[in-house]
């Protein structure tokens, strides 16, 4: 399964998280949510969560599920899925937090942002929120430095 997730670990790495906005930038360059690589990436993680292989635990507002510790295979990222629509645990990003969302139903933000790469820089807290739909939202944190409170 991982191997789906290898097009967003490529896009991801060595990418500087201290500005958002660049970062976010940088990734719509690398992989493009509304391009065919992009869309490829979210139509496979679309059918695993359908199969019910991602994000099983919890219920709505908040299922969740492991993918990958962060290891070499990853680069270095641990890989998380979750299937939201309303708010999850508050937590801080020790180094940064890299989001790729999808809609799934409605017309979802991720803490205000549309659907595509969302960036939280290295130190930052949120309590993640999804409104106005439902999205899937995977979570690569690098170093899996993630302090929940």
């Amino acid at each position: 399964m991982l191997q789906t997730f290898q097009p967003l670990i490529h896009a991801a790495s060595d990418l500087d998280l201290t500005n958002p906005d660049a970062a976010q930038a940088e990734l719509t360059l690398r992989l493009d949510p509304q391009g065919p690589a992009g869309e490829a990436v979210t139509q496979a993680l679309e059918t695993l969560l359908s199969e019910g292989k991602l994000a099983t635990r919890g219920e709505l507002p908040v299922r969740w599920g492991r993918v990958s510790k962060a290891s070499p295979e990853s680069n270095d990222f641990s890989i998380d899925v979750v299937h939201m629509n309303g708010a999850g645990p508050k937590h801080t990003h020790g180094r940064g937090e890299i989001n790729w969302c999808v809609a799934l139903s409605g017309e979802p933000t991720f803490d205000g942002h549309p659907p595509g790469w969302v960036v939280l820089p290295p130190g930052s807290t949120h309590v993640p929120t999804v409104a106005g739909g439902e999205m899937m939202i995977v979570y690569l944190l690098p170093g899996g430095e993630v302090e929940f409170h």
